[in-house]
């Protein structure tokens, strides 16, 4: 198993679960960003969210987004996927709503036209787990591996 492919399973091994992260859009040139719940499924993040919301609305304008959680970064392009009912969204629809299961129907109302999804396919990315760093090139399928250990200096102010 080459680089890539390791990275992919450990991709999906801290990610495949309601993970928050903050999500920065693009609004006349300028980040945008707010924290949002993720669910990682096949190399796509995925968002339950409003179709009238600024972060739609923003995408829609332009798809380049960036995620961040801690020392985990990814650049993606997001896309408007839908209504949660609509046929294309029946199995992942089924998965969103195993995994965020807590709240899913709490905070969703699916019988509102706006509700939807979002898919942030992935374009590079670097995250780490067990003392090792992923430095992941979605676009090109490569991947390095380096010694990884997240430290935070505090400065005197």
């Amino acid at each position: 198993m080459d680089a890539y492919e390791v990275g992919l399973q450990k991709l999906s091994a801290l990610f495949s679960q309601d993970r928050t992260f903050v999500l920065a859009t693009v609004k006349e040139s300028k980040p945008s960003q707010r924290v949002v719940d993720t669910y990682y499924d096949e190399g796509v993040f995925w968002i339950v969210t409003y179709a009238q919301s600024n972060k739609v609305k923003e995408l829609r304008m332009n798809p380049q987004v960036s995620l961040c959680n801690s020392f985990h970064t990814f650049n993606g392009l997001a896309y408007y996927a839908g209504h949660p009912l609509d046929e294309q969204n029946k199995d992942i629809r089924a998965k969103l709503i195993q995994v965020f299961e807590p709240w899913y129907f709490a905070h969703n109302n699916e019988a509102d036209k706006d509700m939807c999804y979002v898919r942030i396919e992935l374009t590079e990315g670097f995250f780490h787990t067990d003392g090792f760093g992923y430095i992941m090139d979605f676009t090109k399928h490569e991947a390095k591996i380096i010694p990884f250990t997240p430290q935070i200096s505090l400065l005197p102010i």
